[in-house]
């Protein structure tokens, strides 16, 4: 942030100094030391504050017996801390400290002090005694730097993590089918087919659909087809010519059904599909080879040129599978119309246990009842063993800020995927375990994971790791952390740029970036819609940013 020079520097001309010959004249004289820290206004990082203080002293002030003790003093509301004292010597001293001979001397020293609530406000002084070896006295106390930046702080460290999907579905498609089988080499629909078990089935199962309100059949397909044995072009027509008398027979089996939809013809020819699912789903010997065949050729002739070649294997194939392939099959699509969110509203409280795993998961998403979400998850796991819900569930917690019961929750989910890794990342982050959460979040290939990353760049001081992280992050979401790792880096202009939200804290950055511009009515402005936040109300008037407009 911009430097200020708060500093009291008292400068006396060298060649009117006089030699300080007690400690009462070296207590005296030390306001003609010109003392100087770096930074001016102090600022918290990761936790520490740190500094460097640089004396210079004039020639003739130290007195060659004498020993000069300056205390580092951090006074904030509620206390001060105190460091071990810088001690300096003079040249005749027999001691170990820093000598300051007659000529004066340039020292500079590091000061580190550990943050405590209160230290927003406050100042850091120098607290002098001189001595010799028959008496010593309190010199005067020098302000030397104004404290201490937070800004910080200001850092959303809750963390992204997001509930997994619920697998819902507003309509669910599905299928009713049947089918007919046709004899070798002919395409005449033989009459006991069409009484037979796959078209009472498929009858049924349309006359149920119609019945029941949630459905709809939206169209019908009527799938020809040829077994893949013999000429391609022979097996093409006959597919042909089986689609035609399927569609004919068809008329038949929907008479009694009540449907009254579109129909669609189609001719597949030759069906290889069918016939590896079938060999897949088989017992044949060999059947890894056959599979491989299919897999190593395309060519429909060489297929069936290869598999014939294995003769013994070809003989049960044209008995228990060919035969299956010489059909056409009755395709009924259906469209289920699931629980609108009302319904779930009303099932949830009077009929519960209708509900499957998706709609339990989906009315949990839905409910605004943090309560009434934990029991749904909780339902689902009893009833379905849902991983999904085990998981939502530790996020729920986590939202709530229920940590503990959140990484119990996490334990117990069994998919150990990246969006388990990143939920662990942000428990361990908002447990202050900030190296497992780093860990965590390096092992995640998402922008989540990677915005939370930079929240532990932040907490950690590494502002313009985070800035890498966050710059090309336009998520209204992770916009303040943005916004915030602009300021810390000191890119204002961005920083104003990557504000997209208007909570109270979008508007305290605000009044932050206005201040380190010079823009008094921006900051005025910006403080009085953050300041409907309590706590940023109380803050604003002790941070250091606003000093200088207060």
């Amino acid at each position: 942030m911009k430097k200020f020079n708060l500093l009291t520097i008292a400068t006396l001309a060298l060649g009117t100094v006089v030699a300080c010959s007690s400690p009462e004249k070296m207590a005296e004289a030390y306001e003609s030391v010109v003392v100087t820290c770096e930074p001016a206004v102090l600022e918290v990082i990761a936790g520490n504050i740190d500094a460097e203080i640089t004396s210079t002293f004039p020639a003739k002030y130290f007195n060659t017996d004498g020993i000069l003790e300056v205390t580092p003093v951090l006074v904030y509301e509620g206390g001060e801390q105190a460091l071990e004292p810088f001690t300096y010597q003079g040249e005749k001293v027999k001691d170990n400290y820093k000598v300051v001979g007659t000529d004066g001397a340039q020292i500079s020293e590091k000061v580190h002090f550990t943050y405590v609530k209160g230290m927003e406000k406050a100042t850091l002084e120098l607290r002098s005694k001189a001595s010799n070896a028959k008496k010593s006295v309190e010199g005067p106390t020098k302000k030397v730097a104004d404290g201490c930046n937070t800004t910080y702080m200001l850092v959303d460290k809750k963390g992204s993590v997001s509930y997994k999907a619920d697998g819902y579905q507003d309509v669910i498609k599905s299928q009713v089918e049947g089918q007919i089988l046709y004899n070798i080499c002919s395409a005449q629909v033989n009459k006991k087919e069409l009484k037979g078990a796959s078209v009472n089935a498929y009858q049924e199962g349309v006359k149920e659909a119609i019945a029941n309100e949630r459905k709809t059949i939206t169209s019908t397909d009527i799938v020809a087809y040829a077994s893949p044995d013999g000429k391609e072009a022979y097996n093409n027509k006959l597919s042909a010519d089986r689609s035609k008398s399927a569609e004919k027979a068809y008329a038949t089996v929907a008479k009694n059904t009540g449907a009254n939809n579109p129909v669609n013809v189609k001719s597949i020819g030759e069906d290889w599909e069918g016939f590896q699912e079938l060999v897949a789903a088989s017992n044949i010997e060999d059947k890894e080879l056959i599979l491989r065949v299919l897999s190593m050729y395309s060519d429909p002739a060489v297929r069936e040129s290869e598999i014939k070649n294995l003769s013994a294997v070809y003989q049960t194939l044209a008995k228990d599978v060919l035969p299956a392939l010489r059909r056409a099959r009755f395709i009924a699509n259906v469209e289920y119309q699931n629980y609108s969110a009302e319904e779930l509203a009303t099932l949830v409280n009077d009929n519960i246990d209708v509900l499957d795993e998706p709609a339990l998961l989906h009315a949990a998403a839905l409910s605004k009842d943090n309560a009434q979400k934990e029991a749904l998850y909780k339902k689902a796991i009893e009833k379905f063993s849902s991983d999904v819900a085990q998981y939502n569930l530790a996020v729920l917690y986590v939202k709530e800020g229920k940590y503990a019961d959140a990484k119990a929750a996490a334990k117990k989910v069994e998919n150990q995927d990246a969006d388990l890794i990143n939920l662990n990342g942000v428990i361990a982050l908002n447990e202050g375990d900030l190296q497992a959460a780093a860990e965590a979040f390096a092992k995640v290939d998402s922008k989540e994971a990677n915005n939370n990353a930079a929240v532990v760049d932040i907490l950690n001081g590494n502002y313009e790791a985070a800035y890498a992280k966050l710059a090309n992050c336009n998520c209204c979401c992770a916009s303040n952390n943005k916004a915030l790792a602009c300021i810390l880096t000191d890119r204002i202009d961005e920083a104003e740029a990557a504000i997209k939200c208007e909570c109270p804290t979008a508007y305290y950055l605000k009044a932050i970036v206005a201040a380190r511009k010079g823009n008094a009515d921006g900051v005025k402005a910006n403080l009085a819609e953050a300041s409907k936040c309590e706590c940023l109300a109380a803050r604003a008037t002790k941070d250091i940013e606003f000093a200088r407009f207060n």
